[in-house]
């Protein structure tokens, strides 16, 4: 009987000590710089610190992952470079509590895929959902004043993913993993994407950033990951408009975080290809920028059944998001298929002496008794500022 009462007393004193307070009084919103609606997260997957200062130029804000660390070094680095990080929980971050550097703690990479059993030994299971959570406590317990970072792999967008293994087809597992984090993030990439099923279709993102949205419950914040190299795949790579229209597909459906994976396997490894990719950088950099400009308006609350789309072509959706930001009126919206189409949005309570700018675009529309018609070009995305004329 021992045992058992001890356990019980136990159990008693941890749901009921500084840690379970903590953990019902934290939202991930509320840290810092969360907390902040000039902070939109744009981060890099996996980077050497010692190139920081090469991504802050591309509008990059954030680190998530650190190899072999954190280090010492690697937090001066990144401190020096004014970029944010979240890595793991280990000796030398637990040392720097009361560093801003570091904003967010993280789990391993991928619990739900197929786990490596060592070399020629073959793949297990993939780590259970309960070992996730029972992980989530203990960081949460070491530091309950930042969030906690879970990433997963393409499963949650893509059911049949062979590299699921055992949990193949096993959608109800994800509900699961995502009470083990404050941060739901997962990452697929079609256009590079070896499956016939993927490949190409870019709407896996969007796919994948919804079913985060609701299995998460609006309890935890949303970000995913974004393909801009060819990673390992020697025929196709994603094109600057390609990813652009991941971004906000990712944004639109609820994702309020990205990162970029920006390595290359093949033919020859590269840890940061997109530094050496003039034209996609540049086109990163232009994306960064305008993400960035409207933080303060990505940020807000999204408003509900105000605007309507019809698209002139049945197998081209167009996807919306509706918000207010300091007197104007913001529509996003970008094509969720392949094709070209003309939309016709309709608009409540927007009056007709109201101006129309395509944000980024260099022009501006008219509204006609409060419809907005416009052209979607191949994996189009288009933003509409809508105010008082200047």
């Amino acid at each position: 009987m021992r045992p058992i009462i001890l356990l019980i007393s136990l159990c008693l004193t941890f749901a009921s000590g500084p840690f379970a307070l903590a953990e019902a009084n934290f939202s991930p919103r509320s840290a810092k710089p969360f907390s902040d609606p000039n902070y939109f997260p744009l981060a890099v997957w996996l980077q050497s610190p010692s190139r920081a200062s090469e991504f802050r130029k591309a509008g990059i804000n954030t680190y998530v992952g650190l190899w072999r660390g954190p280090t010492e070094r690697q937090l001066a680095d990144l401190k020096s470079a004014g970029m944010y990080v979240i890595c793991h929980q280990n000796a030398a971050a637990l040392a720097h509590l009361s560093e801003p550097t570091i904003i967010g703690w993280m789990h391993g990479d991928e619990p739900d895929n197929a786990q490596s059993k060592g070399q020629g030994q073959g793949y297990g299971p993939p780590i259970l959902p309960e070992k996730i959570i029972a992980d989530y406590q203990k960081i949460r317990a070491a530091d309950p004043s930042r969030p906690v970072l879970l990433n997963l792999g393409q499963g949650l967008a893509y059911d049949n993913y062979i590299g699921r293994g055992v949990r193949r087809n096993h959608r109800e597992d994800y509900p699961e993993y995502i009470k083990g984090c404050d941060i739901a993030s997962f990452d697929i990439y079609p256009v590079v994407n070896e499956s016939k099923e993927v490949s190409g279709k870019l709407w896996f993102v969007a796919q994948g950033v919804e079913r985060l949205a609701k299995w998460s419950r609006g309890e935890k914040l949303v970000w995913n990951c974004l393909e801009c190299t060819r990673i390992s795949n020697l025929e196709r790579k994603a094109t600057p408009h390609q990813v652009r229209c991941e971004a906000w597909m990712s944004l639109i459906h609820g994702s309020r975080g990205l990162i970029y994976f920006v390595h290359q396997f093949k033919p020859t490894f590269r840890e940061a290809a997109l530094l050496d990719d003039k034209e996609m950088l540049a086109a990163i950099t232009e994306l960064n920028k305008q993400i960035t400009e409207l933080a303060p308006v990505l940020n807000s609350p999204s408003l509900k059944e105000k605007a309507r789309v019809e698209s002139s072509n049945s197998e081209v959706p167009i996807a919306t998001m509706l918000k207010r930001h300091d007197g104007a009126t913001y529509l996003f919206s970008v094509a969720m298929r392949e094709g070209k189409t003309t939309a016709e949005f309709k608009l409540e309570g927007i009056p007709e002496t109201y101006s129309v700018q395509v944000l980024g675009e260099n022009r501006s529309l008219k509204l006609d008794k409060g419809v907005l018609r416009d052209d979607f070009d191949i994996w189009d995305a288009h933003i509409y500022k809508i105010g008082p004329l200047p």
